[in-house]
């Protein structure tokens, strides 16, 4: 893995061309309700919050992988937490890492296909990922009261979980308005202390480990659960190219955060799960959601379990923080190319955060937080997975017809290799977009269709000046992004 990643293999154009071989701006205006330069720079990522905020936009911890224990056995959950991040967690990183830093503007995915195939395909692209993303993110304040309900049963229903549902969705709604950095460090603090339980409990349970419990399989396979659970715990590496505007140096710090996050993500699967499943003699059946918390307390004691529980709260707090971080600053790029109003990148005056899309990011969660919904997330699922197969498209075709488009971190493979690297993945989204049923088909069907109904309406609000869009070209911020990395590296 390590020699996969190159940084610097590639610099920026000359200073006196943009990548077409047009005369390059010399001044361009700033996003529609840019923050100041001292608010923008104190709100920059560095790498440490990058990592982590990467690990929870992807996994949070070892928490929800048990189903690929109970639905397979120790032996498949072991193997398929082993081989999937490379046929899978590595070729999207890689892929978020050559494209994050040759256009390194917020909107990420939304960026790259319209660059590619036009604002249509970046408005059917962004309606894909958003729907996802809000969906994705309005599991986790249930998930947290669920969770905390087993350390205060108070907050299992009523008005008290409704209560703890809103407390979630504004304090974390807050802490987002008050900048990357604050939530990107928060992630760390969470990071650290969602592992920490883990960590012991492998430490613990090492003279216990019997290395023949991890070759038990499940009598009654439900291959279907396996790779669904594997596909939602590896999944969303892409998810941090919408922040890449607010990435300090990102040419460097993109591909050295992706590189470092699925290392951890992939370890902190692979080792609990291995001292969990080698230490204890539990058939595969009894591996439902929340396992490792009995797990620990047979391990250690009922004070690893209760510090397990209180790390699932933690790790969805991490969860929704990260997910909302990035699904604003979708909204936020894609009204800086202007597929949406321009009100969607009004920034606050002191933290320069995008605070209108995150009010109505937060608002769309919340209300789908108390929702039952299994198809509606399923066909998230199937959304999600048609917009990575657009991503892989993206790549290649703009090797092939942008070829000469800066690169600060370019995928070390020639056009064959990246057509392969691209090609395993996408063969396993077909496969899961197959097993779906045809409420999915459905579902997904109307969320596209009203994707592209959005395109038209903005199309015929811009013409009529009926809502203000923003007028920045999205590819010559990019560029100018590229001059300045230079000046700042003394290029």
């Amino acid at each position: 893995m390590t020699r996969e990643i190159h940084l610097g293999d590639a610099s920026p154009k000359p200073k006196a061309k943009n990548v077409d071989g047009h005369a390059a701006p010399v001044v361009l205006p700033p996003p529609a309700g840019a923050g100041h330069g001292k608010a923008a720079a104190r709100n920059k990522l560095s790498l440490v919050p990058l990592i982590f905020l990467i690990f929870f936009e992807v996994a949070g911890g070892p928490y929800g992988s048990e189903p690929a224990v109970q639905s397979a056995g120790p032996l498949f959950a072991l193997l398929g937490f082993l081989i999937f991040p490379f046929i899978w967690a590595i070729p999207e990183s890689l892929v978020t890492a050559e494209l994050s830093t040759a256009m390194p503007g917020n909107g990420g995915f939304v960026v790259w296909a319209d660059r590619a195939f036009g604002p249509f395909t970046g408005s059917l692209m962004g309606t894909w990922k958003y729907i996802s993303g809000a969906i994705n993110g309005a599991a986790f304040p249930a998930l947290c009261a669920d969770y905390l309900a087993r350390v205060i049963p108070a907050v299992a229903d009523g008005g008290p979980r409704v209560a703890t549902i809103v407390t979630f969705n504004v304090a974390l709604s807050f802490l987002n308005y008050t900048g990357l950095s604050v939530v990107g460090w928060s992630a760390v603090a969470l990071g650290i202390a969602s592992l920490s339980p883990f960590v012991l409990m492998s430490g613990i349970a090492l003279p216990k480990i019997r290395p023949h419990r991890w070759g038990v399989t499940a009598g009654d396979k439900d291959w279907k659960l396996f790779f669904n659970t594997l596909f939602w715990n590896l999944n969303y590496w892409d998810s941090v190219s919408t922040m890449a505007g607010e990435v300090d140096n990102p040419g460097k710090t993109f591909p050295t955060a992706l590189l470092s996050s699925v290392a951890m993500t992939s370890l902190g699967y692979l080792l609990p799960l291995m001292a969990a499943t080698g230490a204890i003699d539990a058939p595969p059946e009894n591996w439902g959601n929340g396992f490792f918390a009995d797990a620990a307390g047979t391990i250690a004691g009922s004070w690893l379990k209760y510090w397990i529980e209180v790390g699932a709260v933690l790790s969805s707090i991490g969860l929704y923080s990260a997910t909302l971080s990035s699904t604003a600053f979708q909204l936020l790029g894609m009204a800086d190319l202007g597929l949406l109003p321009r009100v969607f990148a009004l920034r606050a005056p002191i933290f320069n955060t995008p605070w209108v899309s995150i009010v109505v990011t937060s608002l769309i969660t919340l209300g789908m937080s108390f929702l039952s919904f299994n198809n509606i997330v399923a066909a998230a699922n199937f959304l999600y997975s048609l917009g990575m197969l657009l991503e892989f498209a993206t790549f290649i075709w703009l090797r092939i017809k942008r070829p000469e488009m800066a690169r600060p971190y370019r995928v070390p493979l020639g056009l064959p290799g990246n057509i392969a690297l691209c090609l395993v993945p996408s063969g396993f989204l077909v496969f899961v977009m197959a097993i779906a049923g045809w409420k999915v088909y459905a579902i997904s069907a109307i969320f596209t269709a009203a994707g592209a109904g959005v395109y038209y309406l903005m199309k015929f609000c811009k013409a009529r000046g009926f809502l203000k869009f923003g007028t920045v070209d999205g590819e010559e911020m990019m560029y100018e992004r590229h001059q300045q990395e230079s000046r700042n590296d003394g290029v």
